[in-house]
């Protein structure tokens, strides 16, 4: 068995960049330690806003990285996208504490990605066991109640499933590009009422006056930030919602990846009415925030699906993530797909309470699977 020693650190600003970054790969934007770090010292994402950095480290004999876990200590359970307030709510009622918890996850991201990051030349089950075996650990010395897993690959899903840890499934919207070459293409495949209905919310956005720009990377300005910014925050507040994300970190993410930004802006003449801003590695697009004045019929759906479906036609891109949530995505051409957790609690009588939830969940998380995709927009094959 290879030689393992394991480091735990507090803060992403004590990592090399390039150690994390060489397991990280290029394969997704927010495993980057750019995107961490921005998280950390922006002051989104520390232990005053619920949420401790604890990244893992494993290092072969030699003191290489060879692998890493993106852990976190949180004294709530905002911004995960994996529901569990009624489990802290049972444990309140029984007079135990839910909180603090262990979770393995990049904060207000619902982007499934490796949470056990490993060196394509290591010896994956012995690093694998290494950094489990560590986080377990680490919730008995933290006395969390329990440990999360959340948005896992397969991979990782599967090694952390034969572990026994209990699986949870959920359901994401992604568009899926089917080698088009245009959005005519695109739009060919629906069935000719729900056509009609796409091509009638762009043109509501045409007659308003308003245009629709793209920009990436540098030409993503300072000031385009601000205004952002402003966007994301003006949405959060009018429902109700809780602002994750600071200025500064949006800020920093523009000057540390750049090549990983890009983001849809709304003109109506000289006035930017709306933005929406994405991710995107080699093979996706991530939407993430959005953003507008309101009284513009259907800008939403062209800020935040049909012009990025556009951007992923014209690059190449393979598929078009769009967030969590959003059955309203369906008609708009995205298909469920699941989304995988794993979870320990240490608890026993709650871990088996759980377990049994979970086993009906998934049961009705497959019907309704099956349900949304008997009510897909596109043509139904002969």
């Amino acid at each position: 068995m290879t030689t393992v020693r394991l480091r735990q650190h507090t803060s992403y600003t004590d990592i090399p960049p390039a150690a994390w970054n060489a397991l990280a790969g290029t394969d997704n934007p927010i495993l980057r330690h750019e995107y961490l770090l921005a998280l950390e010292t922006s002051g989104s994402a520390t232990a005053a806003t619920g949420w401790q950095p604890l990244p893992l480290l494993v290092e072969d004999d030699t003191g290489r990285t060879i692998g890493a876990a993106p852990l976190w200590l949180k004294s709530h359970s905002f911004g995960e996208l994996v529901y569990d307030f009624a489990w802290e709510q049972a444990y309140e009622r029984a007079g135990l504490r839910y909180y603090p918890k262990l979770i393995a996850a990049i904060p207000f991201s619902p982007i499934a990605s490796p949470r056990l990051l490993v060196a394509p030349d290591a010896d994956r089950h012995a690093v694998v066991e290494a950094l489990t075996r560590s986080a377990r650990d680490l919730a008995e010395q933290t006395n969390a109640s329990s440990l999360h897993w959340l948005f896992t690959d397969a991979a990782d899903t599967a090694a952390l499933e034969q572990q026994g840890n209990l699986h949870r499934t959920g359901i994401q919207f992604h568009w899926h590009n089917q080698n088009y070459t245009h959005f005519d293409d695109f739009l060919a495949c629906f069935s000719a009422d729900k056509r009609k209905k796409l091509k009638r919310e762009r043109r509501y956005v045409q007659e308003a006056g308003i245009s629709m720009e793209v920009r990436t990377g540098a030409d993503v300005t300072p000031e385009l930030w601000d205004l952002f910014y402003a966007f994301y925050t003006g949405n959060i507040q009018r429902h109700g919602g809780m602002i994750h994300l600071t200025r500064e970190f949006f800020q920093m993410l523009g000057r540390s990846l750049p090549e990983a930004l890009v983001l849809v802006l709304a003109r109506r003449g000289t006035e930017i009415v709306g933005a929406a801003i994405n991710l995107r590695d080699q093979n996706a697009l991530y939407g993430r925030y959005w953003g507008g004045r309101e009284g513009f019929n259907s800008l939403h759906f062209e800020a935040c699906y049909y012009t990025p479906i556009e951007y992923c036609i014209a690059q190449g891109l393979s598929r078009f993530e769009g967030g969590a949530g959003g059955e309203h995505k369906l008609a708009r051409g995205f298909l469920p797909v699941t989304t995988h957790s794993l979870h320990w609690l240490r608890h026993p009588q709650f871990a088996r309470a759980v377990a049994d939830f979970l086993e009906r969940e998934r049961n009705g998380v497959e019907v309704y699977m099956d349900e949304l995709n008997e009510h897909a927009p596109f043509k139904k094959a002969e």
